[in-house]
């Protein structure tokens, strides 16, 4: 992927390297924030079917509801704001200086909505967000409450060695697919659905909600991705075939498999291996918003 003439973001907060005393590991457990005890009860015993950490499926189920994880939220620490001098925090900037350029004529261009640029922040461990406490063990996210995309970018060396073998292509769809969240937000539609899942007779329902809403974000990555190689020829050969191995590796039945040996559909959350790669294949073909429609398919 080209990536090293693109312009920096400033709209970057480096937190990493800082203590968080108000972010420790207990304070997610400390409360349950929006989440009913019911739900959190299920959230428990899909951990135990599934194998994925307690802890990452709750923190998951407040970020897409916009809840908090636990009765206290501490306040956020202010880190350092503009680009980074390393190499993977100009990468991260630079990437991200590529969504801004390209939603900021799409956005308006295809829905005639201005497009508004959210921040991004670096952090290593915990940190407090506007959704509650930030672990990497959740992976990336978007909080909808704050605006913010939050990177821990130890999750690029778990690409690396476990989801499919990283690259920079790779690693700018997992921004671009958080952007993409962001997106939606602008759109109105995360509220929207954050409404149907508060009202959803089941949690495999509001699950069935998170994944439509995830590969819709998967299809605005590619939509992303298709702009911003008309303009700016940012894709080289095998960037492609890279994303897709990590859309594959990430798609709930490979993690599921790979933790227990076993496969639970009502409890996925993003999607599977194929349909993960069909919605970001999807936008890319199209570079077209009105294609990435995953609630009416």
């Amino acid at each position: 992927m080209r990536w090293e003439d693109f312009r920096t973001s400033e709209n970057i907060e480096d937190r990493r390297g800082q203590a968080d005393a108000g972010t420790a590991a207990g304070s997610m457990l400390g409360g349950t924030g929006k989440l009913g005890l019911g739900v959190i009860v299920i959230l428990f015993l899909v951990s135990q079917v599934t194998g994925i950490d307690f802890r990452t499926l709750l923190g998951g189920a407040q970020m897409i509801t916009g809840g908090n994880t636990s009765s206290y939220v501490p306040s956020a620490p202010q880190g350092r704001v503009g680009a980074p001098d390393d190499q993977m925090g100009r990468f991260v900037s630079k990437v991200l200086a590529e969504t801004e350029d390209t939603w900021s004529k799409v956005l308006p261009a295809q829905k005639g909505i201005q497009y508004q640029n959210p921040k991004l922040v670096l952090y290593s461990g915990t940190t407090a967000s506007g959704c509650g406490t930030a672990q990497s063990a959740m992976g990336p996210f978007y909080c909808p409450s704050d605006r913010k995309v939050y990177l821990d970018m130890s999750f690029f060396q778990d690409m690396k060695t476990r989801y499919g073998g990283g690259g920079d292509f790779a690693y700018a769809y997992v921004i671009a697919h958080e952007v993409g969240h962001h997106v939606q937000n602008l759109m109105g539609i995360l509220p929207k659905v954050h409404e149907l899942q508060q009202a959803a007779a089941s949690q495999a329902e509001a699950n069935g909600l998170s994944v439509r809403l995830e590969l819709m974000a998967d299809c605005l990555a590619g939509v992303w991705a298709a702009n911003a190689n008309q303009n700016w020829k940012i894709l080289e050969p095998g960037d492609i075939e890279k994303a897709m191995a990590t859309a594959s590796a990430i798609g709930d039945d490979r993690l599921q498999q790979a933790a227990r040996g076993t496969v639970v559909p009502d409890s996925f959350t993003h999607g599977s291996s194929v349909q993960r790669q069909k919605w970001l294949t999807t936008g890319l073909n199209s570079g077209q918003i009105d294609s990435c429609n995953t609630f009416a398919r």
